[in-house]
């Protein structure tokens, strides 16, 4: 067996897990070519909408098939096995509706009536949040972009935003924006006609090309005053958000791709100095150990953090360290690992066609998604030392 052993599920949704498999595989063919051309992947996304995955986090009470956490990011490890800016991606999606049903701070009816476009109409909705002058919202900045409320009760907003993933096929975008004369951080549900909203196509990244994570521009979009759906509390103590598993799931999924190219490469290749394939060289067969026992490492980390949230919601905001610990060893594994398996291909791996090279620069986003490294070893040192 020269694959990592599959990480199980005894719940419901084997069947649809076994699913996403089969679209991992149909998805690898494509990878290329959509990273070459910085091109989104379009017809993922219709594969993704055939086989039911949109409405995978939506709770079943609402209609969706009640992925927890854990059948979540398993999900988004066997998707970026295939291609890594596709689960990127569809994990925003998952991830957010997953968020929300977790603390139900928005309108119900605004929530329902999101759900069931979703799943009847395949609707995608992703938040936009980040801009140039304020960085990552993890940070603190108060957003530049504007809300301004008139005096019929509607909402006028302006602004720019940054990293919109998925900005081409957007149906729903959740902008956060500084409300005039308050002062107060509200977000805002915008739909894709409104008036004033636009896509700028500013997406030039080496690494996630095919994510599109292009600038959103509003400029004067008036929404009706139900497009408010929540406004930020001030400085309170901050919610764990287990849905951000996503992110690390995503790029050890990328990180088990770029192993598993390394060892069918040690498997077939034998120079001519040699009466064996390289799997048999004790150096290449180290690294190969290396790869595993760090992946391996960190799965079980991740996964046990997870199953944790599912299986105790009482208790998770003990889990907010683990959480960030859990997305600091996954992502910086995912570097280690791909590093490793260029080294078992050498030179060849950066070829541009070669799929280790766009491992390699894919992988590197990761340490951009939030929490970034130093945050989270900042967490962990607080809690070492008995500070909130």
């Amino acid at each position: 067996m020269n694959h990592l052993p599959t990480f199980e599920t005894n719940r419901f949704q084997k069947d649809l897990l076994e699913a996403a498999k089969n679209l991992s595989a149909s998805f690898a063919t494509r990878a290329a070519n959509y990273d070459q051309q910085a091109r989104f992947p379009f017809e993922n996304f219709d594969e993704i909408k055939k086989a039911g995955l949109l409405d995978a986090t939506i709770p079943e009470n609402y209609g969706g098939k009640g992925f927890g956490l854990y059948d979540f990011i398993l999900l988004q490890e066997t998707i970026a096995q295939g291609d890594g800016p596709t689960a990127l991606c569809l994990g925003w999606h998952l991830g957010i509706m997953m968020n929300i049903s977790t603390y139900l701070v928005w309108p119900e009816d605004t929530f329902k009536k999101i759900c069931t476009s979703i799943i009847q109409d395949k609707k995608i909705i992703n938040s936009a949040h980040s801009e140039a002058g304020t960085g990552s919202p993890a940070r603190g900045g108060l957003p530049e972009t504007r809300a301004r409320k008139t005096d019929t009760g509607e909402w006028v907003l302006n602004g720019r935003k940054t990293f919109t993933s998925l900005a081409p096929i957007l149906d729903y975008f959740i902008v956060s924006a500084t409300i005039a004369d308050t002062g107060e951080v509200g977000e805002f549900l915008l739909s894709r006609e409104m008036e004033g909203l636009s896509i700028c196509e500013t997406w030039d990244s080496v690494s996630m090309r095919a994510t599109r994570s292009d600038d959103l521009i509003l400029d004067n979009v008036k929404i009706d005053s139900e497009g408010l759906i929540y406004i930020k509390k001030g400085k309170t103590e901050p919610k764990p958000q287990g849905w951000l598993l996503h992110i690390p799931a995503c790029y050890l999924g990328i990180a088990i791709a770029a192993r598993n190219e390394a060892v069918q490469f040690a498997e077939a290749y034998q120079p001519n100095s040699l009466t064996h394939p390289i799997s048999h060289v004790p150096k290449v067969r180290e690294r190969i150990g290396i790869m595993d026992i760090e992946l391996t490492a960190a799965r079980h980390f991740l996964y046990s953090v997870a199953k944790k949230w599912d299986d105790s919601p009482a208790t998770r905001n003990e889990l907010v360290e683990d959480l960030a610990a859990a997305k600091y060893i996954a992502t910086n594994t995912a570097l280690s690992v791909v590093d490793e398996a260029m080294r078992v291909v050498g030179a060849q791996s950066l070829h541009s066609e070669h799929p280790l090279q766009r491992h390699y620069r894919d992988v590197r986003a990761g340490l951009h998604n939030p929490p970034a490294d130093d945050l989270a070893v900042e967490m962990m040192a607080k809690r070492a030392f008995g500070q909130s």
